[in-house]
């Protein structure tokens, strides 16, 4: 976190887009900001392409936004493309194929204050892949059943009013004669600071309007570490119930990016502690349990899942493997790995409580799990499910002798998974007795140098021909010689070029062809 005085910011600003801005507003007469996202960005101290911009118009004119855009859109020419959205009265300046520029920007011109180019655009522009968003100023109102606002023209005020919250609320003016200026109205700067997330109006107004943003608000929370603001937690307590009226597909997308995150953990604490999670993944939440028999209690396997997903975050964020796409979907397996304990648990009056099963039960909800959140069910789904059946798998084998059949098996079943199956089950040694886990972790470097181990010699079983220089000298009667050379790299040229099955009938009919070109064998 850093704080900037406006004249600070305005050298931070200082480049070609957002003078091509400055100026296309100008030309027009209209005030320009930009906010959200990309100034909160500025001050904590991360880098972002996506610009989002509020245009004030004066009153009577419609669609300000789109005017600025397209006015944008006629300076930079052939340099970006524009799409407009009529009925939600925004539009989008993709910039494309730009190459880096050094200040000053061409639009003040050098050595010239308030000089500018010619339009269109024919500079390089700094900054490659932006897209900027444009709308007009707005206030909203809601209905009860629906997140979807009645739209009215606004001031910048009403436009930052009806922000989510007040990091995402600040606004630095674009124009000429205020360039850098920023509008806080709502203590943005402080919250940064204090690392709280907070509304900027009464919370229950905020989250009663768009439940969505509950989600967003344990969302921004667990990406920057900030706590939630007491009054602002209370508020989603109080409105968990309109979580329902959100759309799987918008839900799941949160979901994905509180997975994302350095910490989830975090996001799944503050989900169950809100009640949200008991609406929008009640299977997760039901975990959240304790039950005490005879004196004998199991472990809270919420949390046990929680520790499972931040040890897995641990060991593979620091290596290439997984590809960040396949980081998504092997920590939703981390998640869901023990979903199917509630359903499995049974209390046995000589071993305590058991979960027998838990992880073919578990398998089974998958599908629904997913369908019912608007996850994909293409491979995606398949290969968390196939996580979760095996995840017992790699333990067993452990916990016991360590065969190759056993391991042949496991990496049979798990196929091109195995090295994302491996990380998920030594995640999930979390043994408080500290020599029982590191017997475990013993075992599991067993396992895994027996995989190794494995893989080398089916690799070479499988590309050695099934006939060796033994068989090939007995056949023809031959002894250690070039002959016999030639046609054992016959035989493995033909293998590894893929020109027969590594088969003993195919291998010997091209064989005994080679052996009659060597005259070893008459016609």
């Amino acid at each position: 976190m850093k704080d900037y005085t406006d004249a600070e910011l305005a050298q931070i600003l200082d480049k070609d887009i957002f003078h091509l801005i400055s100026e296309a507003a100008d030309s027009l007469g209209l005030e320009c900001y930009v906010v959200g996202g990309y100034v909160r960005d500025i001050f904590l101290e991360k880098p972002s392409d996506d610009i989002d911009c509020v245009v004030v118009a004066p009153d009577g004119l419609p669609t300000p936004g789109i005017a600025v855009a397209k006015r944008l859109k006629k300076m930079l020419g052939k340099k970006a493309s524009l799409s407009v959205f009529k009925n939600f009265g925004t539009a989008q300046v993709k910039v494309y194929g730009a190459t880096p520029n050094p200040y000053p920007s061409p639009v003040m011109g050098k050595g010239e204050e308030g000089g500018g180019t010619k339009s269109p655009f024919k500079g390089n522009l700094e900054g490659l892949g932006l897209e900027i968003e444009f709308v007009g100023a707005r206030k909203e109102s809601y209905q009860r059943d629906s997140r979807k606002p009645i739209v009215e023209d606004g001031t910048l005020e009403d436009d930052q009013n009806r922000r989510d919250f007040t990091i995402n609320a600040m606004a630095i003016c674009l124009n000429k004669n205020r360039f850098g200026e920023l509008v806080d109205p709502f203590g943005g700067i402080d919250d940064l600071y204090d690392g709280i997330i907070r509304t900027p109006l009464d919370p229950d107004i905020t989250f009663s309007d768009d439940p969505l943003r509950m989600l967003r608000c344990i969302r921004f929370a667990t990406r920057f570490n900030f706590l939630i603001e007491d009054e602002t937690f209370e508020a989603l307590e109080r409105n968990a119930e309109r979580i329902k009226i959100i759309s799987g597909e918008r839900i799941a997308e949160e979901l994905n990016k509180i997975l994302m995150t350095k910490h989830p953990s975090r996001g799944f604490v503050d989900l169950q502690r809100s009640g949200l999670l008991a609406i929008i993944f009640p299977e997760l939440s039901q975990m959240d349990l304790v039950e005490t028999k005879n004196g004998r209690a199991h472990k809270n396997n919420f949390y046990h899942t929680l520790e499972v997903l931040e040890n897995l975050i641990s060991q593979t964020s620091n290596t290439q493997y997984p590809s960040p796409n396949t980081q998504l979907w092997l920590r939703w397996a981390a998640l869901l790995h023990d979903i199917g304990k509630p359903k499995s648990k049974r209390w046995d009056s000589v071993q305590g409580w058991t979960f027998h099963a838990h992880n073919i039960i578990g398998a089974k909800m998958i599908p629904g799990i997913f369908r019912r959140m608007k996850l994909p069910m293409d491979a995606k789904m398949k290969f968390v499910q196939k996580l979760v059946e095996l995840h017992m798998r790699p333990i067993a084998i452990a916990d016991d002798i360590v065969t190759d059949s056993a391991v042949r098996r496991m990496v049979n079943d798990a196929g091109d998974d195995i090295d994302a199956l491996m990380a998920l089950c030594e995640a999930d040694i979390t043994s408080k007795n500290q020599q029982r886990k590191q017997k475990f972790l013993d075992n599991y470097q067993l396992v895994r140098q027996k995989i190794e181990d494995l893989k080398e010699k089916d690799f070479k079983r499988l590309l050695q021909p099934v006939i060796d220089g033994n068989e090939i000298m007995e056949m023809y009667n031959l002894k250690p010689s070039r002959e016999v050379g030639i046609l054992k790299q016959y035989l493995k040229d033909a293998v590894l070029d893929n020109k027969v099955e590594n088969e003993r009938e195919p291998l010997l009919a091209l064989l005994n062809e080679k052996a009659k070109e060597l005259g070893l064998v008459s016609e």
